[in-house]
C-alpha cells in the first residue's frame, strides 16, 4: 500500500512538473526582431524594409504600392507588444491571422495611422472592412512623431488593443477565432510613408 501511495505521489509530481513546464513555455516572451537584420521575416512587395541603428524601418519605394513584412511563423492566440514611431505619413498597421499572395493579404489589421484615423482599430482586408474603431476621445493616446507602444491580445475570437497603456478596443468575432496565420507589418499605398519599429515581442497564450 505504501509503495502504491508513493507511486501515485511521484506520478502527480511528474504531471505537475510537465504542466508547469508547458505553461512556462507558453508565457515566455520571444523577440521577433533581433535589431540587426530581417531574420525571421519575409518581404512582400517592392517597398523598402531595412534595419538602421537597431530600428526596423519601412519606407515607401518608387512604386508607391502596398508592402508587407511577414513573420516566418504563424501565431493563433498571443500577446504582441511593439513600439512604433511615425515619420511623414504614418499610415501602416499590424496584421494578424494573415496570409499573403504577393501583396494581397487576408486577415485582420490593428491600425497604425496619423491622428484621427483610428489607430488601434481593427480592419478586415478584402472582407468586411472596418470591424471596430476606437472612440474619438481615445485618439489622444497616440503621439505622432514620437515612440508609441502598442499591445495586441488575441485569445480565441476576442481581440483587445492598447496604445501607450490606453485600451483602444475590445470585441469578439467568431471568424477571427477560427483563423490562424502570420503577423505582418504594413506599408500603405500612396507613397511618402515612413514608420520605425522596435522591441517587437510576442508570447503565446
Amino acid at each position: 500500500m505504501q509503495r502504491l501511495k508513493f507511486a501515485f505521489l511521484v506520478a502527480g509530481l511528474l504531471i505537475g512538473l510537465v504542466a508547469y513546464s508547458q505553461q512556462s513555455k507558453k508565457e515566455k516572451w520571444t523577440s521577433l526582431f533581433n535589431g540587426k537584420d530581417l531574420k525571421g521575416w519575409k518581404v512582400y512587395g517592392t517597398e523598402k524594409w531595412y534595419v538602421e541603428k537597431g530600428e526596423l524601418i519601412c519606407e515607401s519605394g518608387p512604386d508607391k504600392g502596398y508592402g508587407y513584412l511577414g513573420t516566418d511563423q504563424s501565431y493563433k492566440d498571443f500577446e504582441l507588444t511593439l513600439e512604433f514611431k511615425q515619420e511623414a505619413n504614418g499610415n501602416s498597421g499590424v496584421f494578424f491571422h494573415s496570409s499573403l499572395e504577393g501583396t494581397k493579404i487576408t486577415g485582420w489589421q490593428a491600425e497604425v495611422a496619423p491622428p484621427g484615423h483610428w489607430t488601434g482599430g481593427i480592419y478586415e482586408s478584402y472582407g468586411r472592412g472596418w470591424l471596430i474603431k476606437p472612440t474619438d476621445d481615445k485618439d489622444k493616446a497616440l503621439k505622432m512623431g514620437e515612440w508609441n507602444t502598442m499591445k495586441i491580445k488575441v485569445s480565441g475570437g476576442q481581440v483587445t488593443t492598447w496604445v501607450n497603456g490606453q485600451e483602444m478596443i475590445t470585441f469578439s468575432d467568431d471568424k477571427i477565432g477560427a483563423a490562424n496565420g502570420i503577423i505582418a507589418l504594413q506599408i500603405h499605398d500612396g507613397g511618402g510613408i515612413k514608420v520605425k519599429w522596435r522591441n517587437i515581442k510576442i508570447r503565446t497564450l
